[in-house]
């Protein structure tokens, strides 16, 4: 198959799909690989190194586009992309048609296949966004502390805390491969640790991170205590394919105290945090009832290197898969496909769309 891996064009995403060394893995099993000029160079990877894995070079998205069968990039396609598209493409990206109709009508108008990196299902959980989720659950914690610093608007609160010095407070919402890296890393930190989870599984993982982790049932009461003397708040909530419900409303958020710092992590699925919208690593953040908001898109955007590496890591056996003799057929690929033949096939993400 002819594999197209265009540059990455949402506002400071420097990621690439496949890093030099995945690139050849796919060229030796027999498959053509076209990469678009400068893909791989906010990852650290000339386009030097993509010849050299047996890729060819092409100027500009329109040649590739045009001659790919399959467009394989990291974040989905936006409107300057969507002319590019054809009915004979197989989209293979993150896509998070739940929180964005717009994208999902324009790929039903092409009548396009898109499989969605993050609703692909294997081995009892989703491994191509299990990467992604490792690095946003780390950075959250890590941007909250730079955002709870006096000069960037936050509370001027060091989440370690010093004697005769109070802990900073985290409140984690989810347990799962993002929120319990974001409570391990405030956990190492030294700060004061409350995760909310559903299962008992999860509360005996985030309680084992140490004695200043305290987990406890995902109850609103227990929720609404706790979020209100937060100092960094971050929403790590997934129900794969569908829209992220609330969890925190707006009227919490206007108790919590000033210059507190919401990040969610659930922005790409609508958040779980009421006052969260989109933003971009131009313009990060904003002040809404006096608290911090972080509302990044990509946030693993920021660390491009790592990230092309981790994903490439996991997405290379799945790319072969779609390429293969299988294809669209192949069982574990057929949970990704969101949209086909002008349709929402996917159940999850169309009950989400419809509602």
């Amino acid at each position: 198959m002819r594999i197209g891996i265009p540059k990455e064009v949402k506002p400071l995403e420097g990621r690439v799909a496949l890093i030099p060394p995945a690139v050849g893995e796919v060229v030796a099993r027999g498959h053509e690989v076209i990469v678009q000029a400068g893909a791989g160079v906010s990852s650290g990877y000339a386009d030097s190194d993509y010849v050299q894995a047996g890729a060819r070079l092409v100027q500009d998205a329109a040649e590739l586009y045009a001659e790919a069968r399959m467009v394989l990039k990291v974040k989905e396609p936006v409107p300057a992309e969507y002319g590019l598209l054809r009915e004979d493409h197989i989209v293979f990206s993150y896509l998070h048609l739940a929180a964005n109709p717009g994208l999902a009508r324009a790929l039903q108008e092409t009548g396009l296949t898109a499989v969605a990196f993050e609703t692909v299902e294997a081995r009892g959980g989703l491994p191509l966004l299990a990467p992604m989720s490792d690095i946003a659950g780390r950075l959250a914690t890590q941007i909250g502390t730079t955002l709870l610093h006096g000069p960037q608007g936050g509370r001027g609160v060091l989440l370690g805390g010093l004697p005769a010095a109070e802990r900073g407070k985290v409140v984690v919402l989810g347990a799962g491969t993002a929120g319990g890296n974001a409570a391990a890393v405030a956990a190492a930190l030294g700060a004061e640790v409350t995760v909310f989870a559903l299962s008992r599984q999860s509360l005996e993982r985030m309680h084992g991170l140490g004695a200043n982790v305290t987990a406890l049932p995902s109850y609103a009461e227990l929720r609404a205590r706790v979020v209100c003397e937060a100092d960094l708040l971050i929403g790590a909530v997934l129900i794969p394919g569908a829209r992220t419900p609330h969890l925190v409303s707006a009227d919490l958020v206007r108790q919590m105290r000033p210059g507190s710092v919401i990040i969610d992590i659930s922005v790409d699925q609508g958040g779980c945090i009421e006052t969260i919208r989109p933003t971009d690593y131009t313009s990060p953040t904003y002040i809404e009832a006096g608290v911090v908001h972080f509302g990044v898109t990509n946030m693993p955007g920021a660390v491009p290197r790592s990230a092309s590496q981790a994903l490439s890591a996991e997405l290379v056996p799945y790319v072969l898969r779609l390429a293969g003799e299988g294809g669209l057929a192949d069982p574990v690929l057929a949970t990704g496909i969101n949209v086909a033949g002008g349709r929402i096939v996917h159940p999850v993400v169309a009950q989400a769309l419809a509602a």
